[in-house]
């Protein structure tokens, strides 16, 4: 896996003070991106141990909220497997901090993914131009969903997050 920035106390993507992982590789393409440069999934630099201890400094933290997953899109083919074992990792070893990611797939493309049981909120869909609304909460367009994923599951039905 490849990304492009860790970003600490980040307060625009998700909800209290955040790490921000962007990783490299988007096929979505949507119109507008606010983030162009990460679709290249050989973009960035190779995502290696002393980047992962780079998220562990800051998760220690405790006015951190918890990571955020972003980029490019952490749920690309090719950083899925990645992005499932760090997910694991850190929900082991930071229990009570959230894991936040978007991806422009809906939640019927990624509700049975591995990766899903570590996530806490899912930002869906993927960005719409026409849509766009700066008044939106967590989300750039209208058509996107922040998803508690937790309840989603046990209901099975989807589950705005609040």
């Amino acid at each position: 896996m490849r990304y492009h920035n860790i970003t600490k106390d980040d307060m625009l993507n998700g909800d209290g003070l955040r790490v921000v992982l962007w990783v490299a590789g988007c096929t979505h393409g949507c119109q507008g991106c606010h983030n162009p440069i990460t679709w290249d999934i050989e973009g960035g630099i190779e995502f290696d141990e002393g980047a992962r201890q780079e998220i562990y400094a800051e998760m220690e933290k405790d006015y951190i909220s918890g990571l955020t997953f972003s980029g490019g899109d952490p749920l690309h083919p090719q950083n899925r497997k990645e992005i499932t074992e760090l997910a694991r990792e850190l929900k082991q070893k930071y229990p009570d901090k959230t894991l936040w990611m978007y991806t422009g797939f809906s939640w019927d493309e990624v509700d049975d993914l591995p990766v899903m049981r570590y996530i806490d909120v899912l930002v869906d869909g993927e960005f719409i131009k026409a849509l766009k609304d700066d008044q939106l909460h967590w989300k750039g367009s209208s058509n996107q969903r922040v998803i508690d994923v937790k309840k989603t599951r046990e209901c099975g039905r989807v589950v705005l997050w609040d």
